[in-house]
């Protein structure tokens, strides 16, 4: 069991553990009091840029806020997807848990970009400070996973058949 772990599919498990707890409890937050949970730390970089440079309206602030969470959610749910696809061997060796893990990530990297930008915009250091180490996990893991060789097939020979060389 131990041999079939790549280091991309290890380190996807490692990330599916943060982020999964706690971007949910985040857009848990949002969905149920928009405006409060857009104005908690894991969001005041949003919330901030959109109040000062956006000037939207209440209900449009609204709607930000239950977008962030969509996008957010989307992200956990690929993150789910993920560890549902790891647990079969045969799909974690063949490197079909790829996908969902490649999905969640350049969502959730684009999500975490935005939040530095808008946090040094801000001048927010303590959201800044957070959204860039969540940029740099998941950007390590696209690192790994681009320089990690593809999973190899194993071709298992029926006991009857032979090989070319054994002929």
């Amino acid at each position: 069991m131990a041999g079939n772990w790549r280091i991309s599919s290890f380190n996807g498990v490692l990330l599916a553990a943060y982020f999964i707890p706690v971007w949910t409890s985040t857009a848990s937050n949002i969905m149920v009091s928009p405006i409060h949970g857009l104005y908690q730390r894991p969001n005041i970089s949003l919330a901030l840029f959109v109040s000062d440079h956006l000037q939207l309206s209440g209900l449009s602030t609204v709607r930000v806020a239950w977008l962030l969470a969509l996008g957010r959610m989307t992200v956990v749910a690929f993150l789910a997807a993920f560890l549902v696809f790891i647990s079969r061997a045969s799909i974690r060796r063949s490197g079909g848990c790829d996908e969902a893990l490649g999905i969640a990530l350049a969502l959730g990297s684009v999500m975490s970009f935005a939040g530095v930008v808008m946090a040094s915009q801000v001048g927010e250091t303590a959201a800044l400070r957070l959204h860039a180490a969540e940029l740099m996990m998941m950007l390590g893991t696209i690192i790994v996973m681009l320089v990690e060789r593809p999973a190899q097939p194993q071709a298992e020979a029926a006991p009857g058949q032979l090989s070319l060389q054994q002929t």
